[in-house]
């Protein structure tokens, strides 16, 4: 097969050319891209911002504009670079982290009726594309410790139906994979990794997103590392669909065998069940850059995070109502996107939504991630009931309304961690107290 691009046009030399780009950006443009990266004020910030507009009009004189802004060579250098990371071939640089997921539910040939198990807690893209199909959503429990979907509840849940597993790394923690692998080579189902806030965790030895038969990570602009905002990048360890998923992020285009007159075919991507159609989810070449060139540092940024929870961990080591973050071990590696806090409502005299609201009062922005997805008016109206399930999930329902906030680990001063750490300290004493 020919290397897969989009079509679009760069004629190249001709009298009369075709050019990729309809129309460029000027250095008017670019010096207004600079001033929204770059952003600033008072006369110090004037002053090298109009000597940086000066250069850029002599640099106007001398340039040329790219050729390609979209599915050219930096989203192909991104694309390596998370292969160099990774550890595999298959990265494939999409819009975001739920484009890939949608692919890989396409390749289970997903359809009415069929199961697919996700964690009653995560992000609402984890569950949006089978539950618009009509399959049915299948909510695990999850594990007290790490908020992650519990292999155990997933055995029990396991039917002649079950078409994927979902397990998501909230947070950045590794999931327990190896029972749920092997729950799913046993039983024929998919696994599609969730690792959108997991880009460079490790478990037992391999990289997060190479383990599973798909995984998707997202670089949105919270997560660790971002691609100008948005993106992602999916993997997938099922044989020869590695090319196949490049034509699924662009309609199944195929330059290996043309129709008649034309410089392409489009034919549909083949699933495990039966053929499935594509969809659009490029990316720019301004993104490919901006990805390249943070995955670069990508495991400083990680060790920067660690060291912050690190020291969280050890300011609350004192404190035995406190449950701190997992730091992980030689086995599991986090990315440390969140810091999970964890309270004993008994021993902190109250449960989290009390300390909640205290840290809010002392400007402690904390947000646990995320609300149980039965609990959704989109879930309800499709005909789950919200009771049930939370029956059948009740450690959710405990760690969610009882135990557990996410604290923010990046953009933060030696003192506003200090100021953050004190924070917590004091809510959980004003509980103790009654206060």
């Amino acid at each position: 097969m020919s290397k897969q691009t989009d079509f679009r046009y760069n004629t190249g030399a001709t009298k009369v050319p075709w050019a990729a780009v309809g129309e460029n950006y000027n250095e008017a443009d670019l010096m207004e891209i600079i001033a929204f990266l770059m952003q600033g004020e008072g006369k110090a910030y004037e002053k090298a911002i109009n000597a940086v507009w000066k250069q850029v009009k002599k640099l106007a004189e001398v340039a040329t504009p790219p050729g390609k802004l979209s599915l050219g060579s930096q989203v192909e250098a991104a694309e390596e670079a998370c292969n160099a990371y990774l550890g595999t071939d298959s990265s494939t640089f999409v819009t975001n982290a739920t484009a890939g997921f949608e692919i890989a539910y396409k390749y289970a040939n997903l359809k009415e009726g069929d199961e697919v198990i996700v964690p009653a807690i995560t992000f609402v893209a984890t569950m949006a594309y089978p539950l618009a199909v009509g399959a049915k959503l299948v909510f695990a429990d999850v594990d007290p410790r790490t908020i992650n979907m519990d292999p155990a509840d997933v055995a029990r849940k396991i039917t002649d139906k079950t078409k994927m597993i979902v397990p998501v790394h909230i947070g950045g923690y590794p999931v327990d994979l190896d029972p749920i692998m092997e729950l799913a080579r046993k039983h024929d189902i998919l696994v599609l990794e969730d690792a959108a806030h997991a880009f460079g965790a490790m478990y037992k030895g391999k990289k997060i997103g190479t383990i599973g038969d798909f995984a998707a990570f997202s670089f949105h602009e919270v997560k660790n590392i971002t691609s100008f905002g948005e993106g992602g990048i999916a993997t997938t360890n099922i044989e020869g669909f590695g090319p196949e998923m490049k034509r699924a992020r662009f309609f199944g285009t195929d330059f290996s065998a043309p129709i008649k007159d034309w410089l392409y075919n489009v034919t549909p991507i083949q699933g495990k069940y039966g053929p499935f159609v594509a969809l659009n989810s490029s990316t720019t070449e301004i993104q490919g850059l901006g990805l390249k060139l943070q995955v670069a540092r990508n495991e400083e940024i990680i060790e920067e995070r660690r060291r912050a929870a690190a020291y969280l961990n050890s300011r609350f080591a004192g404190c035995d109502a406190i449950i701190p973050q997992d730091l992980g071990n030689e086995d599991i590696k986090p990315t440390f996107h969140l810091y999970l806090l964890q309270i004993d409502p008994e021993k902190a005299g109250g449960d989290v939504q009390t300390l909640k609201k205290k840290l809010e009062e002392k400007s402690v922005t904390n947000i646990p991630h995320f609300g149980p997805l039965y609990r959704f008016k989109v879930v309800s109206d499709m005909g789950y009931d919200a009771e049930e399930i939370a029956k059948s999930c009740p450690v959710c329902e405990e760690v969610f309304y009882k135990r557990f906030t996410h604290l923010p680990l990046y953009g933060l001063t030696d003192e506003q961690l200090e100021y953050m750490a004190d924070a917590v300290l004091e809510a959980v004493a004003e509980m103790q107290a009654g206060k």
